[in-house]
């Protein structure tokens, strides 16, 4: 059963995730170039992986999970 989170804690997760991969400044960046333009998250996400295999795509997330279990920022 999945546990269903509310917007904010979506919101803190994400803000962890960039932090943790791009840094407090380049993480800054990455949200002020969004806000900036038009973005379509979904039209954006069939193109990143474009030319990795389900199986490469899982392996990275395992291996990037295995770094990141600690946490940025706490609420």
């Amino acid at each position: 059963m999945t546990t269903q989170i509310t917007d904010n804690e979506i919101k803190l997760q994400g803000l962890n995730a960039l932090v943790e991969s791009l840094g407090e400044v380049q993480a800054e960046r990455f949200i002020s170039l969004m806000l900036r333009q038009s973005f379509d998250y979904t039209q954006w996400q069939k193109k990143l992986w474009i030319d990795k295999s389900i199986e490469e795509i899982s392996t990275m997330a395992m291996e990037h999970r295995g770094k990141s279990d600690k946490s940025v920022l706490t609420p």
